[in-house]
């Protein structure tokens, strides 16, 4: 079955993984296994491998087998007991820092029943493992640091990144997630505790698109950081200098991508995360046409986001050339959507891309990007300098562009005001508000704002999660803009693939084919998006739609191309159910 990597075979595809060639995952789920680390493992070093724990799950034949007797209470627990006490005990934590740790802590001792936990609880959980709680636990990571889950290359590794990736135990690794600190999520430099972003995002590749967990590699690179309060801090876990720029950073991040593709070969995805916007449109410009990049924050976002767009015109009416889009903030993440807005309008009506961001706005923080301000933009923000007289803040803004959809990507909260949000509804019967900025904290407005604010006649969606509000006796269910719905099952797609690039293409075919999920009921619920509870089969569908255009494309590489993708990709899932080891 060569869709899913070399090594995987019809038969034991069902619970393997991607790439599949390590002994335990070869083997379907009802034959026994060996479990095999340097040697054949048992007794205390069995019980202390997370891939291979079960806890109390060994039987009694297992703990004889395995030298086990006596190490364990008497009690054999099921993984389904094991399940409900763990989430049992994460509900008892009311603080969400310590529901991180303890979901940590379980995946750096019993990997499969943190999984199992992830995939079977997915809308409890999410928020904890990833955004929002995410952000605090790259804040205080230092403090809270115990057991290292990835690769850290500082300038200390200059001249021998090659030699550092060797040290990583995994000889096969198809997703790398890689930061460098300077932008997590809305909080700015976190320089080298920004690992956490790079593990929560791993996580969701294994539990949402179902690749391996041994064929992820979270990487930070640490250059150092500005951020005067980590520099100070007694528990810093990184360099205690200020963040290295120019040559210096640039020599270190060539170096390490042309080590990653010569220790792990050319179809292994690296996907950049939380770069500084200078970096993050540089990198992804230098390395799209030489290594199998992606980013994130970027094109990730754009995905879900255009995803969004797509399903809200069955409720919006018309098409995306017949609306109006204003932009809060002009990053990453804003010029990104922007970029994919445009695109998949000109894929649509045939028209130059340049003519098709016409109706495309952007708001920075100094202003509506207009051309008379051209010659001090940025280069990825001249695209969207129209013609208009200068005006100053979204207020202004929204009165003068009299938008049909407003989207938030500033990374500062509370930006959509009350009178914002109040002049979109009096133009527009049903005003689309995105409030994209993580984490919560920094939301551009929260979801009963914005339907208060519009009498119940808003759209809306966010980038962290919003509960279910109710106004006037309708109960409304805000969509979240998340990027798991996209990554994940995009990952999966280029690696079933065997992609040796990313294209555009293959982003719009992701949004195509997560707004194709989203159903009428979820539609009179107002959402957008549909339930993550049913992700994993939304990440096959994406990984389908993404492979198939890889193959279109002639980007892909494992031949010939399967007859049904989505079997395909369902297939290649990792499962998290607890093998025999007999």
């Amino acid at each position: 079955m060569k869709n899913c990597g070399d090594l995987v075979d019809n038969k034991s595809a069902i619970v393997g993984g991607v790439g599949d060639m390590y002994s335990e995952d070869s083997a379907t789920l009802d034959q026994p296994i060996t479990p095999w680390t340097i040697s054949v493992a048992s007794g205390y070093s069995l019980m202390r491998d997370p891939r291979y724990n079960k806890g109390l799950a060994f039987t009694e034949k297992e703990r004889d087998a395995h030298y086990l007797r006596g190490l364990l209470p008497p009690i054999v627990l099921s993984q389904e007991l094991q399940e409900k006490k763990m989430m049992n005990l994460i509900r008892q934590y009311e603080v969400p820092l310590h529901r991180y740790m303890a979901m940590i802590g379980l995946q750096e001792t019993n990997e499969r029943l943190f999984y199992k936990l992830l995939i079977d609880n997915v809308e409890e959980l999410l928020p904890v493992v990833y955004t929002p709680t995410v952000g605090e636990a790259c804040q205080k990571y230092g403090s809270i640091f115990r057991h290292s889950q990835g690769l850290y290359i500082s300038l200390k590794e200059k001249g021998k990144i090659l030699e550092t990736l060797k040290n990583w135990p995994e000889r096969t690794v198809q997703v790398i997630v890689v930061t460098d600190g300077e932008r997590i999520l809305g909080l700015g430099d976190l320089g080298c505790q920004g690992m956490g972003i790079p593990v929560g995002k791993l996580a969701l590749y294994t539990a949402l698109g179902g690749v391996r967990p041994s064929l992820c590699l979270p990487i930070t690179i640490d250059v150092g950081t500005n951020n005067e309060k980590l520099l100070n801090d007694e528990f810093y876990i990184g360099l205690r200098q200020k963040r290295a720029t120019g040559e210096e950073y640039d020599e270190l991040l060539q170096e390490f991508m042309y080590a990653v593709k010569q220790n792990y070969g050319e179809k292994v995805l690296i996907q950049f995360e939380d770069f500084a916007n200078h970096n993050a449109f540089e990198l992804l410009a230098r390395y799209s046409s030489s290594h199998l990049v992606f980013n994130d924050d970027i094109q990730g976002t754009a995905a879900v986001v255009l995803a969004g767009l797509l399903s809200a015109l069955r409720l919006l009416g018309g098409t995306l050339a017949d609306h109006k889009f204003l932009f809060l903030g002009a990053g990453e993440a804003g010029t990104g959507i922007a970029d994919l807005i445009a695109l998949e309008i000109s894929e649509q009506n045939g028209k130059p891309i340049e003519e098709n961001r016409k109706n495309i706005w952007l708001v920075d923080s100094k202003g509506l990007i207009i051309s008379s301000r051209k010659e001090s933009l940025q280069d990825f923000k001249k695209p969207w300098a129209h013609e208009h007289e200068p005006i100053t803040g979204l207020i202004n803004a929204v009165k003068a562009i009299k938008p049909t959809i407003l989207i938030g990507t500033s990374g500062v909260g509370k930006q959509f005001t009350k009178e914002v949000v109040e002049d979109m509804a009096s133009f527009n019967k049903t005003p689309l508000i995105m409030a994209l900025s993580n984490p919560t904290s920094q939301a551009e407005c929260t979801a009963e704002e914005a339907y208060t604010w519009s009498e119940g006649r808003a759209i809306f969606a966010s980038g962290s999660p919003f509960d279910p509000f109710e106004y006037e006796g309708k109960t409304f269910v805000p969509g979240q803009a998340n990027n798991a719905y996209i990554f994940p099952g995009f990952g999966l797609g280029v690696i079933m693939a065997g992609s040796i690039r990313v294209h555009n293409g293959m982003l719009l075919a992701a949004s195509k084919a997560l707004a194709s999920q989203v159903t009428e009921e979820h539609y009179e619920k107002g959402m957008i998006y549909p339930p993550l509870t049913n992700i994993r089969k939304i990440s096959a569908n994406i990984a389908a739609k993404v492979a198939a255009k890889a193959y279109e494309l002639g980007l892909a590489s494992h031949l010939p191309q399967p007859e049904d993708l989505v079997e395909s990709a369902e297939k290649c899932m990792y499962s998290p159910v607890y093998r025999s080891y007999l």
